[in-house]
């Protein structure tokens, strides 16, 4: 009985060791030329050919500023209302 006590508190521990040293999510938000923002969940290097801009995660727009949210999985952007992957 005493052993599989340890077991399971040796089993609790080295999960907690998982938990603690796994990398925290990268999230940010991307936007294009056409005012078209979507979040990521990955840090991607996008292309400077790609037109976009990268923020980060609690970035907002400002209230005069028009923009649209359109959210897509996968890696990629959107150009003129098309997913182009990457």
């Amino acid at each position: 009985m005493k052993s599989v006590k340890l077991l399971v508190a040796a089993a609790l521990v080295a999960g907690g060791l998982v938990a603690v040293s796994a990398p925290a999510a990268s999230a940010a938000i991307v936007c294009n030329a056409e005012n078209v923002c979507w979040h990521t969940h990955r840090a991607y290097n996008y292309d400077p050919g790609f037109g976009v801009v990268v923020h980060e995660n609690g970035w907002r727009w400002g209230p005069t500023d028009h923009y649209a949210w359109r959210e897509h999985s996968g890696r990629g952007y959107w150009r003129n209302g098309a997913w182009v992957r990457f």
